[in-house]
């Protein structure tokens, strides 16, 4: 059979094997969106987008997983979602390591390294390679939420952020680990809990050795060594490389603490804080050391005890031979060489200072006259 002729577009180089694959390939770069959802008022540059769109409303599912009870409208969707079961990541960044089971997820992912076709915010310095992420990430700037859940007031930017909320009222959680009991409503969270059962760390930062299972937490890590913090306190100098830390800081100049154990009335200004204490009441402990059998309520302790076993010290001195497991060691060593103490807290009553931010927290309730909280 003689070969098909290819068919090219003209505005951004891409290749369809089809005259109909390119008609539709160049609604893209056209503004005109003929097809119109009478239910909604979504507009389509092409007849088989708005058909695909119409199972939103309608419900329909017809493609469904024969290993879970997962089903979607959308063929392609089916297909992405087996991918899950098979575990299969065979492809991979050559620049990073970064692993998938779909081509397309790796084009993407490989355009934060060469910089082409990045969608760039025209208010801030962020940029993606997906033009709806762009789309959300504007709402930032604006505060619109137009997008409110039914059940409780939450709002959002994004109707994708409204359709996650709204499985913490149904309870679904579709995504199930396969060696483990763990479930959860987001995909995100499944390949997250897996890195724990590799035990596959192939991120690395070159400055210190740490490694890490996500590529989002050694981003996090590499502002340590650059020093940057983007986000500032508006109320103070506190300033944080991540955007959540610092939503939990403001908390802190009100003095509202909507969240309060039944058993012994401790009080906090944040929800998991306090799922966090009332493991001292239930004596639950689901966080075991695979090495010796020691058990805590508290994933960061599991995490400081297993440094003991694998005598992991990413932290080292440049001035002499020291180096350790834990971070804030580092730090009070690195004063003996400066001369400097490394307080981090202070009173603003009189001027007491620490390194731990609970100190403080206990310090100034002898300002307050308030009696501190005592674990029981």
């Amino acid at each position: 059979m003689p070969r098909r002729r290819e068919q090219k577009c003209d505005q951004c180089g891409y290749i369809a094997t089809s005259k109909g694959n390119l008609d539709r390939h160049m609604a893209k770069h056209a503004d005109e969106k003929h097809y119109i959802c009478a239910e909604c008022g979504y507009q389509a540059a092409v007849k088989s987008r708005l058909s695909r769109h119409a199972k939103t409303h309608t419900g329909e599912k017809p493609y469904k997983c024969d290993q879970c009870d997962y089903c979607s409208a959308w063929k392609w969707d089916l297909d992405r979602h087996r991918v899950k079961h098979s575990n299969e990541k065979p492809y991979m960044c050559g620049e990073c390591g970064f692993r998938t089971g779909h081509r397309a997820a790796l084009s993407s992912h490989m355009k934060m390294h060469t910089g082409e076709n990045l969608y760039k915010c025209d208010q801030c310095d962020y940029c993606t390679v997906r033009k709806s992420a762009l789309d959300g990430h504007k709402v930032k700037h604006t505060g619109e939420k137009p997008y409110m859940c039914g059940e409780c007031g939450f709002r959002t930017g994004q109707r994708s952020s409204l359709s996650c909320h709204m499985k913490l009222h149904t309870g679904e959680k579709p995504y199930k680990c396969d060696q483990c009991d763990f479930c959860t409503a987001w995909k995100r969270d499944l390949d997250r809990h897996r890195v724990k059962h590799s035990n596959e760390k192939p991120y690395m930062c070159g400055e210190c050795g740490f490694r890490t299972g996500h590529r989002s937490a050694l981003s996090r890590h590499m502002k340590i060594h650059t020093g940057e913090k983007q986000y500032k306190c508006d109320q103070c100098d506190f300033c944080t490389v991540e955007k959540l830390a610092l939503n939990r800081h403001k908390v802190t100049h009100t003095s509202e603490k909507p969240y309060m154990c039944g058993e012994c009335g401790y009080r906090t200004h944040h929800k998991s804080t306090l799922a966090s204490h009332m493991k001292i009441h239930t004596g639950e402990k689901p966080y075991k050391c695979g090495e010796c059998g020691y058990r805590t309520a508290f994933k960061s302790a599991l995490s400081s005890h297993m440094k003991r076993h694998t005598e992991l010290k990413p932290h080292k001195c440049d001035q002499c031979d020291y180096c350790t497991a834990w971070g804030p060691d580092f730090i009070t060593h690195m004063s003996k060489h400066s001369g400097e103490r490394p307080y981090n807290y202070m009173c603003g009553q009189c001027g007491f200072k620490t390194d731990y931010k609970s100190t403080l927290l206990r310090h100034t309730k002898m300002h307050s006259g308030e009696k501190p909280h005592t674990q029981v």
